[in-house]
């Protein structure tokens, strides 16, 4: 019974791994090499929620110790987010990552159309001491909208 209860215990800490890391990995490497787009946002949204839920786990991991089945939970989520019957992963994002990121851009473009408002005058007194150097570094790190390419 003891050897029973160790093989049991060591297949339940081989599963976190196996569902939360290796599987994605190989899913991940399967979809980018696919033709369809579909496959691809389920598992760039798994890793997005993945990364959240990893983060969020290290900031409340003194609290989530006393939790007695955390462990058996964060499991079943993972398995919800990586098994293409449910598409959790997608959903999620869908639901909640998706809706922050338009406001933060809608609020963000916002704010970018008021400056452009601001007279030239006004604008030529916020250059940088770089000049227009400056500004070309910005805009060859950031892409605008469209300059993304598909691969």
């Amino acid at each position: 019974m003891t050897k029973l209860w160790t093989l049991i215990t060591q297949l339940h800490s081989l599963a976190g791994p196996v569902l939360t890391l290796l599987y994605p990995l190989y899913a991940s490497v399967v979809a980018i090499e696919s033709p369809s787009k579909e496959d691809d946002e389920q598992w760039l949204s798994y890793w997005i929620i993945y990364s959240f839920l990893t983060l969020g786990e290290m900031v409340l991991q003194p609290a989530l110790e006393w939790i007695p089945i955390w462990y058996e939970v964060k499991l079943l989520l993972a398995a919800w987010l990586v098994l293409p019957q449910f598409k959790g992963a997608a959903y999620l994002y869908g639901k909640l990552v998706r809706e922050n990121i338009r406001r933060y851009a809608t609020e963000k473009e916002k704010k970018e159309h008021k400056q452009k408002q601001v007279s030239p005058k006004k604008q030529q007194d916020k250059k940088s001491p770089t000049g227009s150097k400056g500004k070309k570094f910005v805009d060859f790190i950031i892409p605008k909208k469209g300059d993304q390419e598909a691969y």
